[in-house]
């Protein structure tokens, strides 16, 4: 328990670690005069760098725009300081019924105080812009447009500072622009059920990423970005809404007349099949939340949870599971099919060619499902793998079908995660082969079924990152990526070697065009992935657990969630 405890504690050191303090302006600060809505923005200089945060795109969603779709801005903003650290929205950060002491962190960070101290309030729709100092309208750099990742539950721009990105691009001679948009998460931008679904106003926080976008469109230039080479880059739940805007609106990505990104790089999420947004659990999720604001006995429930105060409805939204807690990645809050902007699951209208065909880089860390299984220590047999994943994952599955799932995951030395450790890191009996599964589902193996979907029509690189092979109990965890890649923490051959390749694809769509590392190959060449260690890469075949993939392919109907 000790050691879980400073696993936890290290996963909130990085979650809630603060930024940078804020650049020093200069005599004369950067200026930016923006059309669309008309402002003029000023912001802050170091060194080679010029930075813009917290510039709003949309209309405080609060008050009667409360859980509902952003609005976009609509008269002069005047002048727009853009410096300091931007507000985050609100956060879910731990499961606060979880066991100690996921459960006592859980009680403290989702409290209203603790948002407050880390800046986290409903007025938070906020963009932010790094890019080379001198550049300026007609540069027309492209521009990597970046969307965090955090289960739909947490996360802020504020957390994801790009100048390391921007100055090593410009150091490799390959300048970029860096976009990050702030969107709703938790019950504020994902809430599910029947009374949101039939108020149009779900996949609130796919709305705010896509009006992030038009806001983009419209005003990157005038920073000297080029809005026609606009690539997504996300991770995690950032990942998983970059494949979303790929189908949302079935596939439609234009906006007044034009594509709104021409390529995407997608850090470990894919497809996510969901069940639609008044699904039973969603429903309960709803229900839970209106009887925590008290507003069942009110007559619009709806209405009753916009007019609460915020303490209030934070607390309601936040008293269901979480991701960091017993319940995992069969998440409460996530997006939803709604018939109008995600019109079927992703999975379907993937299968249905409903999709913006953009070329693409996807990719996993090895040992995707550590994270999400450290908290599931009362399951000893196989058997309550299969009542778990019955219970809380897949409702529509059969006892045989997960008892089958299970069964591919039969010998922990080879199958279970971290793979390739044998018999250690065992945690509890089953977590080797609990995290297997859970990584294997939500990222490493549906990455997979997409891509036999989407490598022919599209041009595709994939990867797999095990550049923190050893890590006890861990292995190369979801989100490591952050710290190596994102933040370059650690500037070793992975961290170097991919933003190289990210770069050149940035600017041509191509990893391998201007990179100087070792060739990538497109996956349906030979299905390969490129394998990053920290000392090197090699290429490696994407056919691992075989069996478990199969089954994945001959069941994913049964699997939405």
């Amino acid at each position: 328990m000790a050691n879980l405890f400073l696993v936890l504690l290290t996963l909130v050191a990085v979650t809630l670690a603060a930024p940078p303090a804020p650049i020093e302006d200069r005599a004369v600060a950067p200026t930016v005069a923006i059309p669309s809505p008309a402002a003029t923005v000023i912001g802050s200089s170091t060194g080679k760098l010029e930075s813009f945060s917290g510039i709003p795109f949309a209309q405080p969603p609060v008050g009667n725009l409360r859980l509902k779709p952003p609005q976009p801005l609509t008269t002069s903003l005047g002048t727009v300081k853009a410096v300091g650290i931007p507000a985050a929205c609100p956060q879910f950060f731990f499961d606060s019924d979880a066991e100690f002491p996921t459960g006592v962190l859980g009680t403290v960070l989702n409290t209203p105080v603790f948002q407050a101290a880390t800046n986290a309030k409903e007025d938070c729709l906020t963009i932010n812009v790094i890019r080379p100092a001198g550049v300026g309208k007609g540069s027309k750099l492209p521009v990597l447009f970046w969307i965090y990742g955090g289960g739909f539950e947490l996360g802020s721009t504020a957390m994801y500072d790009g100048s390391s990105l921007v100055q090593e691009s410009i150091d490799t001679n390959k300048p970029i622009m860096f976009v990050a948009v702030n969107y709703r998460v938790g019950g504020f931008g994902f809430m599910p059920g029947a009374e949101i679904l039939k108020d149009g106003s779900s996949n609130l926080g796919l709305l705010d990423q896509r009006l992030g976008l038009h806001w983009t469109a419209d005003n990157i230039a005038e920073f000297g970005g080029d809005p026609d080479k606009v690539t997504l880059w996300g991770e995690s739940a950032g990942s998983i809404s970059i494949l979303d805007h790929m189908v949302l609106y079935d596939g439609d990505n234009t906006y007044k007349g034009k594509q709104l990104f021409r390529a995407s790089i997608m850090n470990s999420g894919s497809i996510v099949p969901a069940d639609p947004v008044d699904c039973p659990k969603g429903q309960v999720v709803y229900d839970a939340v209106v009887k925590a604001a008290g507003c069942a006995s009110a007559a619009s429930s709806l209405d009753c949870l916009r007019t609460v105060d915020y303490t209030t409805f934070l607390n309601a939204a936040n008293s269901v599971p979480g991701l960091l807690g017993y319940n995992s990645v069969a998440l409460s809050y996530l997006p939803r099919p709604d018939g109008a902007v995600l019109t079927a699951s992703p999975d379907v209208l993937i299968g249905a060619g409903k999709y913006t065909k953009v070329p693409m880089i996807i990719g996993d860390q090895e040992d995707e499902g550590t994270i999400f299984a450290l908290f599931q220590s009362n399951i000893t047999t196989t058997a309550g793998i299969v009542e778990y994943l019955s219970d809380v994952f897949f409702s529509s599955a059969t006892t045989a079908q997960l008892t089958g799932l299970v069964a591919t995951y039969q010998d922990i030395s080879t199958d279970g995660s971290p793979f390739r450790t044998l018999f250690l890191n065992n945690w509890y009996p089953q977590f080797k082969r609990l995290a297997a599964i859970l990584g294997d589902l939500t990222f490493t193996l549906t990455r997979r079924v997409f891509l036999n979907e989407v490598s022919n029509t599209v041009p595709t690189w994939s990867y797999l990152s095990s550049y923190d092979y050893g890590t006890p109990i861990l292995g190369t965890f979801h989100g490591s990526d952050i710290l190596q890649v994102f933040n370059g923490i650690v500037p070793n051959y992975a961290s170097k070697a991919i933003r190289n390749y990210y770069f050149s694809f940035v600017y041509t769509m191509d990893p391998n065009d201007g990179s100087s590392y070792m060739k990538w190959p497109q996956w349906k060449e030979s299905k390969q992935l490129m394998n990053f260690y920290a000392t090197g890469a090699v290429l490696i075949n994407d056919d691992f657990r075989a069996d478990s993939y199969e089954w994945l392919q001959n069941n994913v109907d049964s699997l939405h969630i």
